[in-house]
């Protein structure tokens, strides 16, 4: 559908629990039919910019509203499915992108354990949950107290931090990278760095193809969507 709204607006809500985006003086809907409420006016606020991008009589196009899906899925799936959204992200950990090395090049052996390893070595320190690293496809049995320790960590995001986190856990197959995203332990251009490090490695040895371009730019878009919305959220990327 086309642009059908001239102006966008944010406002508190009546019973003052959050922030409306408005368009033309109407309070925003997800595609549940339910209010847009956001936690603070800074997400707010942003989604309204999303908004007044878009160009007048031009199509809405979703793929340019990355903030409004991410708190459109909040409020729609997480919050009528919470604790399924949980387990899809806390799987992750036992098969963590991080975890599985390769054993050759020794330039991306090193490569890998230069930004990969770091990260395990926070997750062990925040969380207590040391993860064990293999080379190879062989499957890495990792520890039941550190998968619980991560599940935790999930745990404690809220409706809108779980939308971002799971997207980002998702994208990236590790948990652990998306934990540091949430938490301010790496920018957004880092982390898609270190999700996509074989695949940027190859284009470095053999070039890159159109095709391969634009799914990189696809899956940057994303993380950097995904690490400004956790920002945006700021506390209540957290329950409260």
């Amino acid at each position: 559908m086309k642009r059908f709204y001239k102006e966008t607006s944010v406002e508190a809500a009546p019973d003052g629990g959050g922030h409306r985006v408005l368009l033309d003086g109407r309070p925003m809907r997800t595609p549940a039919k339910a209010v847009l409420l956001l936690p603070n006016v800074a997400l707010a606020e942003a989604i309204a910019a999303e908004w007044a991008a878009v160009p007048e009589a031009a199509e809405i196009n979703v793929a340019h509203l990355p903030l409004t899906r991410l708190a459109a899925t909040g409020l729609d799936r997480v919050g009528n499915q919470r604790d399924r959204v949980i387990e899809d992200t806390a799987k992750y950990a036992a098969s963590d992108m991080l975890c599985y090395r390769a054993s050759e090049p020794e330039t991306l052996v090193e490569r890998q354990a230069r930004l990969w390893q770091p990260l395990l070595a926070w997750a062990a320190t925040r969380y207590g949950a040391p993860l064990a690293v293999v080379e190879g496809l062989s499957f890495a049995e990792q520890p039941a107290a550190a998968l619980a320790a991560l599940r935790d960590a999930v745990a404690a995001h809220s409706d809108f931090g779980l939308s971002a986190l799971y997207n980002l856990t998702h994208i990236a197959g590790s948990l652990v990278l998306a934990l540091a995203v949430s938490e301010g332990q790496l920018s957004a251009e880092d982390a898609f760095a270190a999700a996509q490090l074989d695949e940027l490695y190859q284009v470095e040895r053999w070039g890159a193809d159109p095709i391969a371009t634009r799914r990189h730019e696809g899956i940057r878009a994303d993380i950097a969507a995904g690490t400004r919305f956790l920002a945006l959220l700021g506390p209540h990327r957290l329950k409260g």
